[in-house]
């Protein structure tokens, strides 16, 4: 095969036919023993990672062996990432991320699962398979959003080299030194970037610690920001989230408003990418739980009224108790619940998601997680197959069709795993 047109997916090809894998099925259980992480960020993604290689490696030296990705808006890095975790015996899923507006929730001051800004809307996109070559209308949607986040980040990194001139720092950033930066971060082509507050933040912090000598930086930073910092000097972390929060969040001097597709155009481009539309749940990831998800009931009606089959929790912002409140709900009302990490900030947390704290996922909230990550390789194996997958023709019963799936998915992992 011309190695140019092997896909990242073609991989889910070699496990045997639909036919044989759903024969397979009836008879096959849920493994008892799999580890699991639906959702990290690769490079250039904003990332605890430097590479993809170092992603996978700590996957695998961890004991993980399924590993979902969602990145934002560029998908070029998953053909490296399916081919490092065969090499590693990894599994690997595809997913993305999006950002959407519910206006009519905004003007509500309603916040749905950003605990910040009410009316935005976290959207996960699961087991996408359709991410090489693009349909027609996935490419429009696409697009738009690619180019409204460059336009906005350009704006911002303009506001920013603005600011710290006023304060005697010339920076001599721009959108396309911070892009530079990434890339010689990663190691990536800079088509591949997609710029992120978090990308912007780290350029500003790291030439202002070149810049300015440590024992001048809290004065300096506290007329850069009107406010005394709280981070220690030296922390560079701790002065990167103060320069998001201090300057480019809603009400802050370089905010720059956001232009973002609606709930049901990310939906569609989500299923235009052969994925799941899958909602993250916040629950306690909040000090003040977001209104959008209490009480719980609510949340699940809202769910199935926005026809959401799968949920996901980054388990590490939850308490045991509420993380069992929440799973076992929304898992006894017909929708599937996967788990994740992120790991889209510097701090390199294990793989495997735990609780606050570290803690334990409490054992019967596992055995649903994984169960949610066997849909997941069900519904790519399906997909790749050219076959329906766990969103198309959703006729009978959730449960039973959770069920179904799940059992796809353990033979699809065995197969892999040999």
């Amino acid at each position: 095969m011309d190695k140019a047109k092997i896909q990242a997916t073609d991989f889910l090809k070699e496990l045997g036919s639909v036919n044989a894998v759903t024969a397979e099925a009836g008879a096959t259980s849920l493994p008892e023993s799999l580890s699991y992480n639906s959702h990290i960020h690769l490079p250039p993604n904003f990332s605890a990672f430097e590479t993809v290689e170092q992603a996978v490696e700590l996957a695998a030296d961890q004991g993980v062996q399924v590993l979902g990705c969602g990145n934002y808006y560029d998908y070029s890095v998953y053909q490296r990432f399916t081919e490092t975790a065969r090499g590693k015996s990894v599994f690997p899923l595809f997913g993305t991320e999006i950002i959407a507006l519910e206006t009519d929730l905004q003007q509500k001051d309603i916040r749905i699962n950003d605990p910040g800004n009410p009316g935005r809307h976290y959207i996960c996109g699961k087991g996408i398979s359709r991410f090489e070559e693009l349909s027609s209308r996935a490419d429009v949607l696409l697009s738009g959003i690619r180019n409204n986040d460059k336009l906005r980040m350009q704006e911002m990194t303009v506001k920013m080299t603005g600011v710290f001139s006023e304060h005697g720092i010339d920076t001599g950033l721009d959108d396309q030194a911070v892009i530079g930066r990434v890339v010689k971060r990663h190691g990536c082509s800079a088509d591949t970037v997609t710029l992120q507050e978090r990308h912007l933040a780290q350029a500003f912090q790291e030439v202002f610690f070149d810049k300015v000598p440590e024992n001048e930086r809290e004065q300096k930073l506290t007329d850069i920001f009107g406010a005394t910092p709280q981070s220690n000097s030296s922390d560079a972390v701790g002065v990167q989230n103060e320069i998001r929060s201090n300057l480019m969040k809603a009400g802050k001097i370089c905010f720059v408003p956001e232009t973002f597709v609606n709930l049901e155009q990310a939906k569609e481009l989500i299923v235009e990418l052969g994925g799941i539309p899958c909602y993250p749940v916040l629950a306690d990831g909040s000090k003040k739980r977001c209104e959008y998800e209490t009480p719980l009931e609510g949340l699940i009606e809202t769910l199935k009224a926005n026809h959401y089959t799968m949920v996901e929790l980054i388990t590490i912002r939850n308490s045991p108790e509420v993380l069992a409140e929440y799973v076992s709900a929304i898992r006894q009302a017909g929708i599937a619940v996967v788990a994740g990490t992120e790991h889209n900030t510097l701090d390199l947390l294990p793989i495997k998601p735990a609780c606050v704290g570290g803690e334990a996922v409490p054992e019967e909230i596992d055995a649903i997680f994984k169960e949610g990550i066997c849909v997941l390789a069900a519904h790519a194996f399906l997909k790749a197959h050219g076959e329906e997958g766990f969103v198309d023709g959703q006729e009978g019963d959730a449960n039973e069709r959770i069920e179904h799936f799940s059992r796809i998915g353990a033979v699809v992992l065995k197969k892999y795993f040999g």
